[in-house]
């Protein structure tokens, strides 16, 4: 499983991420924790991940992936997350295609090798988190408010609980300006050689500026220097995609992230 997921990381940080930090069903009872079907031992083609709280993850061919929906019978799911047309083809063959959701989404995916990248001139210069925690929280839930995840009073205590954790991992930076934040970046999965960009936000009033492109782009200077070779991730709008080709990003297909609401029983499932 890991050689298959690792052979397209970019389609598979979500899982190589959760197996790596949560285990597996047979050794964790985190969310989080992964268990996996594949469509044939030894070289398997394509994989369906999915964690405790119901979140599948295909990788690989749809039509190989479409092969592995029956083993998703009677449960109950969170939502997917994958390359777009894996995940379609499963959720079409689980019987949840078109089910409420939060989140249904195709994002166009790009990737960078970091060996290209280059920082634009501007002001700032990173900073963590803790440096205004209130500040976090507040952008956490414009964020989730502007992509739909979540409402009302679940928006503030979801941003809540992804700022301390946020904290805790140290995965996430302000771009601050004389002591004041004004852009925030971060990663949202991160492997040994590439990391997955996530979390990018600017203030209604700083857009425009050259700021998440500045902030994105000094927080992949750092995973360099770490190690990283890869950089990718998904673009929730036009603007966001301007910003991430002009740091050199190249699309790569789309990327589907969906979050039902409910959670729907997979069902109807057809090979």
């Amino acid at each position: 499983v890991e050689r298959l997921l690792e052979a397209r990381p970019e389609r598979a940080m979500f899982p190589l991420a959760n197996l790596r930090d949560h285990g597996t069903w047979d050794d964790s009872d985190h969310p989080r924790a992964m268990r996996f079907w594949i469509d044939r031992r030894g070289r398997p083609r394509a994989a369906l991940g999915l964690s405790r709280e119901g979140m599948a993850m295909p990788v690989g061919p749809a039509g190989h992936v479409r092969a592995l929906v029956p083993a998703l019978a009677g449960r109950t799911l969170m939502g997917f997350a994958g390359g777009a047309e894996a995940v379609r083809a499963a959720m079409a063959a689980a019987g949840v295609a078109g089910a409420p959701a939060e989140l249904d989404a195709d994002e166009p995916q790009y990737r960078l090798s970091l060996r290209a990248l280059g920082v634009p001139k501007g002001q700032g210069a990173l900073a963590p988190l803790s440096l205004d925690p209130a500040t976090a929280v507040r952008w956490r839930m414009a964020y989730d408010l502007e992509l739909h995840v979540t409402t009302g009073e679940a928006a503030r205590t979801g941003a809540e609980a992804w700022v301390a954790q946020a904290i805790k991992r140290d995965g996430h930076r302000f771009l601050a300006v004389d002591g004041r934040p004004v852009a925030m970046t971060g990663f949202n999965a991160r492997l040994a050689s590439i990391v997955q960009v996530g979390g990018v936000y600017v203030p209604p009033d700083g857009r425009g500026r050259g700021l998440a492109g500045r902030a994105v782009a000094l927080h992949l200077s750092e995973a360099r220097r770490a190690g990283a070779e890869t950089a990718t991730l998904f673009a929730a709008s036009a603007r966001a995609a301007r910003t991430y080709e002009r740091l050199g990003f190249g699309r790569i297909g789309d990327y589907a992230l969906v979050l039902f609401r409910g959670r729907p029983v997979a069902g109807g499932v057809s090979a």
